[in-house]
C-alpha cells in the first residue's frame, strides 16, 4: 500500500472517478447531475511548460466534497497559495516531500497526476489524505510545480489553516 504523502501514478480512469465524484457530490447536494462536465481547470494538464492551474476550481471541488460531508467551505487564500507553490517547486526540484508547515493545519502533497481531477480523486479515495480535506480548517491555498527532469513530473501541494 502506498503511503499517503508518497508519490504516485494514477491509471487513466481518474477523470471518470473525478466525474462521477463531483456527480454524487451535485446528488447530495440537491444539485442536477443533468449535463454534468468536468471543470476545464480540473482536467487541464500541468505536465507541460506554462501549464497553469485554475485554483479557484481547485479548491471549489475540495469545497464540494466537504458539503458532502456536513463540513463548511475553505476561503480560497492566495498566501496559502505562495506558501503551496514554494513547496511545491521544492518538492519538484529536490524530489523530496517537504515536511508540514508547523503553522498549518494540514498539508497534502502528491506526485505523478498530471491534473488536478486526479490529483484529488487520489486524495478522496485514499482514508487519511480523504481525514485531511476534511480538516477542521478554514482557509485553503493549492499549488503546482512541474519539472520535466524529475521522476514523477507533476508534484502538488494543498495547504490548510485557520
Amino acid at each position: 500500500m502506498l503511503r499517503s504523502d508518497s508519490p504516485r501514478r494514477f491509471l487513466p480512469a481518474a477523470l471518470v472517478l473525478a466525474a462521477a465524484g463531483l456527480a454524487l457530490s451535485a446528488c447530495s447536494m440537491g444539485g442536477s447531475t443533468a449535463g454534468l462536465a468536468l471543470a476545464p481547470g480540473l482536467s487541464a494538464r500541468m505536465d507541460q511548460p506554462g501549464a497553469s492551474l485554475d485554483r479557484a476550481q481547485a479548491i471549489d471541488i475540495i469545497n464540494a466534497y466537504r458539503a458532502t460531508n456536513g463540513l463548511p467551505a475553505l476561503q480560497h487564500d492566495p498566501a496559502l497559495d505562495g506558501t503551496a507553490q514554494a513547496l511545491a517547486t521544492q518538492y519538484a526540484q529536490t524530489g523530496t516531500p517537504p515536511q508540514t508547515p508547523q503553522e498549518l493545519v494540514a498539508m497534502k502533497l502528491s506526485a505523478g497526476y498530471s491534473t488536478f481531477a486526479e490529483t484529488f480523486s487520489g486524495w478522496r479515495n485514499n482514508a487519511a489524505d480523504a481525514a485531511a480535506l476534511r480538516a477542521n480548517a478554514t482557509r485553503a491555498g493549492v499549488a503546482v510545480a512541474f519539472n520535466p527532469a524529475s521522476t514523477y513530473g507533476v508534484h502538488w501541494v494543498l495547504v490548510l489553516d485557520n
